[in-house]
Order: structure tokens, then C-alpha cells, then sequence
């Protein structure tokens, strides 16, 4: 999803699109004054440069109606210790969600941002093995701790995240642009 070559060659391969969800992600921890230029790229190029070349060639690729849904997250609307180049990443995909959308605002096209909390998938599986190894907490601690991040002691199911995107996709939803829609049990 970093490379633009490949990108554009996925969307001519599908022809004119409805609905586009960029949904590419990936996350690393550290502290800032560890973080290297390679791992701040690295966190740039997934998931901002990911989404904007998604909902680049996905807006070329549509005749009329439309819909573009970017998956941010929680830590791009208040942030995390040890995330900030995904945090910033997070961040980006909302402003350029929010840009976009006034630029298409007149026609039958939206833009919206869906940011989840910590949802229960590999990718969070993966953050709790880190945080047990770093911290020596067992993983059913790590676990409780990303669990307690919010407000309904529990991690988001990605059923949660589907719903809000098929919301998204459903009459009735025209009104809702540039959004940036937290799944996060009340954290934010």
C-alpha cells in the first residue's frame, strides 16, 4: 500500500469503485527519544501514505456516487506515550480526511474517518506480547491494561468497526463528511 505504482495498478485491475476503505495499518511502540528515522518512515508510509494513496486512486476510480472511509484510530485524536509516529501518522489520515472532505463536499462522494480503540485482533494480540516482555507483566496484565484504557473495560470488536462502516455506506448517512468517529467505549 506504500508504493504508488502498485496502488494504481490494484485500481485499475478493479475498475470504477462504490465504496473504498482504507484499512492498511501498522503499529510500533518506543520512546521517542529511541525512535529512529527508519521506524518514524516506516509508520508514515503505512499508515498515512497507505491512506492517502488509497483514497487517491479509490476517488479516481469513482463515477457518482461514493464513499471513502479511512481507519485512523484513538491515538489520532488525543495520542499515546510510545506511538508518536503513529500517532502522527493517525493524526494525518484525520486532517486529510477533514481536507478532502470540503474539497468534495458538493458532490455525492464522502469522506469519514473511523477511529477505533484498541481493537481485539493479531495486531493488538502483538502489542500485549511487547508489553509483557518489557514490562515482565504476565499477558493476561497486559491484556487487562490495554482492556482498562477504556472506559467499558474491553477491547473493540472489529464487528463494531464493520457496522460503522457499513453505516457509513447506508442511505441516511449523506450528511456525515469529514467525520472522525470514535469506537472506543467513551475514551475520547
Amino acid at each position: 500500500m506504500t508504493d504508488e505504482g502498485s496502488v494504481q495498478a490494484m485500481f485499475a485491475g478493479a475498475g470504477p469503485c462504490q465504496i473504498v476503505i482504507a484499512n492498511a495499518g501498522a503499529a510500533d511502540s518506543r520512546v521517542m527519544a529511541k525512535t529512529t528515522v527508519d521506524q518514524w518512515n516506516a509508520m508514515i508510509a503505512v499508515n498515512l501514505t497507505g491512506t492517502f494513496l488509497t483514497l487517491r486512486e479509490g476517488l479516481r476510480q469513482m463515477d457518482g456516487w461514493g464513499r471513502l472511509i479511512a481507519i485512523s484510530s484513538t491515538a489520532g485524536l488525543k495520542g499515546y506515550a510510545k506511538v508518536a509516529p503513529y500517532a502522527a501518522a493517525k493524526h494525518g489520515v484525520i486532517g486529510m480526511v477533514r481536507s478532502l472532505a470540503l474539497e468534495i463536499a458538493r458532490g455525492p462522494v464522502t469522506v469519514n474517518a473511523i477511529c477505533p480503540g484498541f481493537l481485539d485482533t493479531p495486531m493488538t494480540d502483538h502489542s500485549v506480547e511487547v508489553i509483557a516482555s518489557r514490562t515482565g507483566r504476565s499477558l493476561s496484565e497486559a491484556r487487562a491494561a490495554l482492556e482498562a484504557m477504556s472506559p467499558q473495560n474491553r477491547l473493540i470488536r472489529p464487528a463494531e468497526v464493520t457496522s460503522c462502516a457499513l453505516w457509513l455506506c447506508a442511505p441516511g448517512s449523506e450528511g456525515m463528511n469529514g467525520k472522525a468517529i470514535a469506537i472506543d467505549g467513551g475514551e475520547t
